[in-house]
Parts: C-alpha cells; structure tokens; sequence
C-alpha cells in the first residue's frame, strides 16, 4: 500500500481528503496539521521523512489571509514559500511527487478568456506573489512536482464564502456583493477526487512524462454575486442580495476582476470528469443546516 502524507490536513481541501479517503483504499495517509508537522521548521520535516516512507506528498498548506498578509508578509513567506521549498526537497530526496496547491491569484491580467497555463503570470499583493513563489521553489527542487491553480475554494467546513453567506443571510435582509469579479468556485470535495485520481495514474505509470502545472475548479462561471443568489435560491433565504463594483468594497489587498481558468490540460491528460459549479453547490448546502 502506498504511504501518501497530506500537510495542512486540518484545511478545507486537506479534510476533504480524509472525507474521501475510504473510496481510495489503495493508498495509506499519513495526514498531518501543524501539531504533527512544524512545515515552518526544516529540521523536522526531514527527521519526519525520514521516520516514515511515503510515495508521494500532498501539500494543503498555505497562508490564506489575503488581506492580512499585506501586514504579516514574513509568516506567509515561511509558509508560502519557505515550506514548500522544504518539502520540495524532502520529497525529492527520495524520489517522490509533491502535489502542490496554488492560486488563480497568480493572475491579474485584463483579458476574458479563460486563463491558460502558459499564460503570463502578474500577481498582485503579497498573498499572490507568495503564492507564485511557492510554486517555482516546488517545480525547481523536485522534477517531480505538481502544481494545481485553483480558485474560490469552499467546503462544508472551515471558513469560506459559503458559510459566510449562509450565516449573514440569515441574520440580514439585505446584502451587498461584489459582481464585477468573474471567476468559477471550486468545491474541495470536488478537488480532492481530482488530486487523488492524479496520485492514481501516477502510480500506474510513474515514468510516463506529464505537463507540471494543471488549472482545477469547477466547470462554469459566476460572479460573487451571482454566487451568493445561488446560495440563497439552494436554501430558501430570503435576504436581498444588491450587487457593488469592486471599487465599493476597498481591500487591502487586490483581487483578480477575472480569473476563470481554462480546464482543458487537466481534463485531457486524467481521467477527470469536473462537475458543474451550482451542482456541486448543491452538494455541499445539503450538508449544512
């Protein structure tokens, strides 16, 4: 049985892994948050390497805080790049896949066509420089790494858009919400069959030579406007949503205006089938109250 180490399992996509885990019985996870495994302490991932033989790593890891990072930029480098330049080099010490998590934030470009992965890159702020240096440490360092960009994640748990809307919707009767940023959700439950289909076909045929960086969410396109109606149509709340431009609700950090990601290299190099952003919505509201 292949060992698999999951870091940052206590995230969204982490515990949406352990959720599905039993539908991969042919793979063994080690999952480890913070407690288990100190990514920020590069002593202790390579003692904890080497106390355990693992096939491939996932890392679920990251500084999220966009907005905060802007003021904490140390602790999301550490996080952000410094870790996964660790775990890069432990996993290829050994000769093992690293599936590394990224951003559609690494774009910020004024185009409306879906994103591609040779597409240049313009992060704006420090969570999506950060983000896009994580990805070329884990690309350098380990011939065999992965990098999937992906966008708007959210879950049945965690904090997330989601939660948030269900939460003020029904506790307000009006909401305002930005409609002017496009972009597709991507429901974790979703990714994490996708991440693990990947593991998979790596296994059948870890030789075979692969694109490195990969594009995942949904399929579709929405506004956060058009997100939050969805959510509240699914639930029968009645709270108004009123749309905004971005510029109505400053932050201090910038966000894309369009980051819709082009699916088509994940799709035609796994057999991956991607649902439909609102049906996978759907799924997840019918497992919060």
């Amino acid at each position: 049985m292949s060992k698999v180490l999951v870091t940052g399992s206590n995230g969204q996509v982490g515990q949406a892994i352990a959720y599905i885990a039993h539908q991969f019985p042919e793979f063994d996870f080690v999952f480890a948050d913070r407690t288990i495994l100190d990514l920020a302490d590069t002593e202790a991932i390579a003692s904890f390497f080497k106390s355990h033989t693992f096939s491939a790593c996932i890392n679920c890891a990251a500084y999220t805080a966009v907005d905060q990072a802007e003021t904490d930029s140390a602790l999301a480098r550490k996080v952000n790049v410094d870790a996964v330049a660790s775990l890069a080099k432990a996993c290829n010490d050994i000769d093992i896949p690293l599936i590394h998590l990224s951003t559609d934030y690494v774009y910020h470009n004024q185009q409306n066509t879906p994103f591609k992965e040779g597409d240049l890159t313009n992060p704006q702020g420090v969570y999506a420089q950060t983000k896009l240096d994580g990805e070329k440490e884990a690309l350098e360092l380990n011939p065999k790494s992965m990098v999937i960009r992906t966008s708007w994640v959210y879950s049945f748990v965690g904090n997330n858009f989601v939660k948030t809307m269900l939460r003020l919707g029904r506790s307000r009767d009006q909401l305002t919400v930005i409609f002017d940023q496009i972009g597709s959700p991507t429901f974790a439950i979703d990714l994490a069959e996708a991440i693990l289909i990947i593991l998979q076909e790596l296994k059948k045929n870890p030789s075979k030579d692969r694109p490195r960086i990969y594009h995942y969410s949904n399929e579709g396109v929405c506004s956060w406007y058009d997100f939050a109606q969805a959510i509240f149509e699914i639930k029968n709340i009645s709270c108004q949503v009123v749309p905004i431009e971005t510029k109505d609700y400053p932050t201090p950090a910038s966000r894309p205006p369009f980051s819709l990601l082009n699916k088509a290299l994940i799709k035609t190099t796994f057999p991956i089938e991607i649902p439909y952003w609102k049906d996978s919505l759907k799924k997840c509201l019918n497992h919060l109250d």
